[in-house]
């Protein structure tokens, strides 16, 4: 089946590092890739971080990625923005790297939470009381929720950690609105972007993650090949048990290699 494939759609957290450290076998399997000519693009749900960081990150572990070679959900949020809403006036819940993501596409960012058309939720790993007094206040006022992605959970490097469900899940408590739109994997948003950038149809392209709820069931949903990692979130039970089965499950990223290295031979 490997023949067939063109365009490699890959996770970053749990399938190529966990939090600063490089999974092993990973950069080795990313230069594999490239040897053969395949395209790439790393689709992540990170949406509080900037292309431009994660490119950073990636260059820190010794792999090589153009900025054209990430989508962040921070990235396919100001996507989303620019074509629907271009006029829309943006506050935000998260790192910087979201803020900095929005205005690297010329979103336009409201001065004061009240004036926010929209609330753009994504991980916190340093939210104080002020900012999410702030987030309250810009959806009290009218601003629409959108959420970078719903995972409850991303495997950080000393184990499982609360991710933007529980950001989300504040802001929801206390003003009772609804999110609008939650742009990350496993919708239809991110798989589009993915494959518009590979410029790959979905049956010549393979989805490569950690998560079965994200990962796995985007190819799913998409028509896309995909293979489960275990070095993340998932384990061999979880694969066991999951109601859409991935076409492969692998130890790592870096089981890649073999199998590219029997296609060589073969050919």
């Amino acid at each position: 089946m490997l023949n067939e494939i063109e365009g490699y759609i890959i996770d970053l957290d749990g399938t190529i590092y966990r939090g600063n450290q490089a999974i092993d076998g990973a950069m080795e399997a990313i230069d594999h890739l490239k040897k053969h000519g395949k395209k790439i693009v790393y689709l992540s749900n990170r949406g509080n971080i900037s292309r431009v960081m994660c490119q950073e990150k990636l260059q820190r572990m010794g792999i090589s990625a153009a900025i054209d070679e990430i989508l962040l959900t921070s990235t396919v949020t100001a996507q989303y923005l620019r074509m629907h809403e271009p006029l829309a006036k943006v506050w935000t819940l998260g790192d910087y790297g979201l803020r900095e993501e929005l205005q690297s596409w010329d979103i336009d960012m409201a001065k004061h939470p009240e004036e926010a058309n929209h609330l753009v939720i994504t991980l916190h790993e340093s939210l104080t009381y002020k900012e999410l007094n702030q987030a309250f206040r810009a959806v009290s006022s009218g601003a629409e929720i959108i959420a970078t992605n719903a995972d409850k959970s991303f495997p950080g490097e000393d184990g499982e950690s609360i991710d933007v469900a529980g950001m989300v899940a504040a802001i929801v408590a206390t003003t009772g609105k609804d999110v609008k739109l939650v742009v990350g994997k496993p919708s239809a948003m991110m798989a589009e972007a993915a494959l518009r950038t590979l410029g790959v149809t979905p049956e010549r392209c393979l989805v490569i993650g950690d998560s079965l709820a994200s990962d796995i069931a985007l190819g799913k949903r998409a028509g896309i090949k995909t293979a489960l990692v275990l070095s993340g979130s998932s384990s061999s039970q979880d694969a066991l048990l999951a109601n859409e089965q991935p076409d492969w499950v692998w130890n790592s990223i870096s089981d890649l290699i073999p199998l590219l290295a029997l296609k060589e031979e073969l050919i």
